[in-house]
């Protein structure tokens, strides 16, 4: 790809070559099709898939904001993941290949995924675990935690899958609002070398939690841990009963029939349960993987996110499995033992497309472009970044370093509610370093002010979706007046993101983050991005990030926390420095009142930076809900 100046501003166009091999040439075709038969378009991707009965009607919008799409269909959302690529050659394909941090590997047919799923199935089935009922997933990033997810919903169950990282409280709190019978762990995670307690924490958070029969524990670590009796039982061991024997059919299921719940980060207010359905959800996050991502039979993918998260749930779990796609998965942090582990995993499989987010990219920045040069790349097509913004600076270090110049960077906006990528380009859109170009087919968006109305091109406002989409989430589970008022109440008829947003003179929106991290300077409205992107743009910032406080003359004033680079010591001078660079890089209104210094950033266990969580201690207020704080 090489740089042009045919749209404004700084554009990287695809290659002849990425153009030749994607499977969508022509994206203003297709983006037209769908704006004028929204229904006709999902529809189509739909009919691409297998389904125990077709639907009486695409999308009902009777009831609106509750969206019901592929209404009076029948599937199961693993009878496409699994159960119909059986039939075909792809029964002998990898579905997965996983590396754990020790070194130790397994390679997983469709053929053994679903020989795991059914053992899986039928351990839960004996365990009394039948069509709705919540199961809670609290693991590391290990096969069983795929296999645990697919025989929940094989058998109608509906999982609950908490990061394997969170606290007693945080675990507790999600265990007890899904009223789960049963739990899922392993004795323990390998992160940084060391053990991850993950029984332990387990142990202390169902002492109160009354609705938990049963607690399957997978040997992961092999240290000894408390087995409750009655309650605590080793897959292991299970596993060698007759009851786990056997093929476990698929439940015949509705399509909007419950799939999962999943808690959002908790950066602003108490954790939401977002529940999404087998149907809509299917056909959404499979058709987003195919058309962004153009996953071909001999890609080889990796999304490295947790499956704990939406990004795991939907780009490591269940789109790539319906599409009959080969995924890695690996255990442990992206720097340990040394900071090219990534990078040496990518060159050890030939990893063809690539998934991360703007944290682990900026993190990696910090130790040069020796490590990642030391391994052939090579085999990498396409990069992707998802989780927040991406500086245009980390944009395009990870385009030169990682991609070659060569790989275009999908840059995805979504979110846990939209369960699939909505701000997205394919690999034939012109790229811009910072923007995730336009809404995905069938999509608008829209840039509004506080009182509803449109903004002018290059205007910063609230983003607001148009259309329903078919892996929207449905609810809030048990609350579906907070799904009305958090989503649907401000701009009335429009989905309201919470994010805060700018649509260029091209059409290319860039996103500025949460609302609640806009800061307005005496009256100019500044987006944390922007200015933590003119900071990291400097040779001596790794990382930052920027927070409103009050001020009695401008109502809110700058203050920045940086990173620094390896081997870059602080200074006052540096301060002053880096205060003046964001000022000639925005102009004097973006002006920092203080810069501080930090070893570390607080950020919810997905990457994102908890701003709140920053405006808070340099008030002196309440931290507010803390449970998917890092560290």
């Amino acid at each position: 790809m090489t740089a042009k100046k045919q749209l404004q501003g700084e554009v990287f166009y695809p290659s002849a070559e990425v153009v030749e091999k994607a499977r969508l040439k022509d994206w203003e075709a297709t983006a037209q099709w769908a704006a004028e038969d929204l229904e006709g378009f999902w529809a189509s991707e739909a009919e691409e898939l297998e389904w125990y009965k077709k639907w009486d009607q695409v999308l009902d919008d009777s009831k609106a904001p509750f969206y019901k799409w592929f209404v009076g269909a029948q599937t199961n959302i693993v009878h496409n993941a699994i159960d119909r690529h059986l039939k075909t050659w792809r029964r002998n394909k990898l579905a997965l290949i996983w590396e754990g941090e020790p070194g130790d590997s397994r390679a997983i047919s469709y053929h053994g995924l679903n020989r795991e799923v059914n053992q899986f199935a039928n351990i839960l089935k004996a365990m009394g675990v039948g069509k709705g009922d919540r199961v809670t997933i609290y693991m590391g990033r290990i096969p069983e935690i795929m296999f645990a997810m697919l025989a929940c919903a094989k058998l109608g169950a509906i999982h609950s899958v908490v990061y394997g990282g969170f606290s007693v409280d945080a675990l507790q709190g999600r265990i007890d609002d899904s009223e789960s019978k049963v739990v899922i762990t392993a004795d323990g995670g390998w992160m940084r070398g060391k053990i991850v307690e993950l029984k332990q924490i387990v142990d202390e958070a169902v002492k109160h939690s009354p609705s938990v029969q049963t607690v399957i524990v997978v040997k992961r670590t092999g240290q000894e841990v408390y087995m409750e009796t009655g309650r605590d039982y080793w897959y292991h061991d299970l596993a060698q009963l007759p009851i786990a024997n056997g093929d476990c059919e698929t439940e015949k299921l509705d399509a909007e029939d419950p799939l999962f719940i999943l808690y959002t980060s908790g950066t602003t207010g108490t954790p939401k349960a977002i529940l999404h359905t087998h149907g809509g959800y299917m056909v959404g996050t499979s058709t987003t993987l195919k058309y962004v991502f153009d996953l071909q039979d001999d890609d080889r993918w990796w999304c490295a996110a947790d499956p704990g998260w939406i990004t795991g749930h939907s780009y490591i779990v269940y789109a790539p499995l319906v599409l009959g796609a080969t995924s890695f998965m690996y255990e442990g942090a992206p720097n340990y033992p040394y900071p090219d582990r990534w990078w040496k995993l990518i060159a050890k499989y030939g990893l063809s497309v690539f998934y991360t987010a703007p944290t682990a990219i900026r993190g990696l920045m910090r130790f040069g472009e020796s490590w990642p040069n030391r391994h052939d790349l090579s085999s990498l097509r396409l990069l992707g970044s998802v989780g927040e913004p991406i500086n245009p600076e980390a944009w395009k270090w990870y385009h030169r370093v990682i991609g070659g110049e060569r790989c275009p960077i999908m840059d995805t906006w979504w979110q846990t509610e939209t369960g699939n990528f909505m701000i997205t380009p394919t690999p034939v859109v012109p790229l811009k370093p910072g923007s995730g170009t336009r809404p995905f087919f069938g999509q608008e968006a829209e840039i509004l002010d506080d009182d509803g109305n449109l903004v002018a091109d290059g205007e910063e406002g609230y983003m607001v979706l148009k259309h329903p989409w078919p892996a929207m989430l449905r609810t809030i589970y048990k609350n579906p007046d907070r799904y009305v008022e958090q989503y649907w109440s401000k701009y009335p008829g429009y989905y309201t993101t919470g994010d805060s947003a700018k649509r260029d003179s091209d059409g290319y929106f860039w996103i500025i983050g949460r609302v609640d991290d806009v800061i307005k300077v005496s009256g100019y409205r500044l987006g944390t991005a922007e200015i933590e992107s003119a900071l990291v743009s400097h040779p001596a910032v790794a990382e930052a990030a920027a927070i409103g406080l009050p001020h009695d003359v401008k109502g809110q004033a700058i203050h920045a926390y940086c990173i620094l680079r390896a081997g870059v010591g602080a200074a006052p001078a540096l301060a002053d420095e880096l205060i003046q660079h964001v000022s000639d890089h925005i102009g004097k209104i973006a002006r920092p009142e203080e810069i501080t210094f930090v070893d570390k950033l607080p950020k919810t266990r997905s990457g994102k930076i908890m701003r709140r969580l920053l405006k808070a201690r340099a008030l002196g207020l309440d931290e507010g809900d803390t449970s998917t704080l890092e560290d």
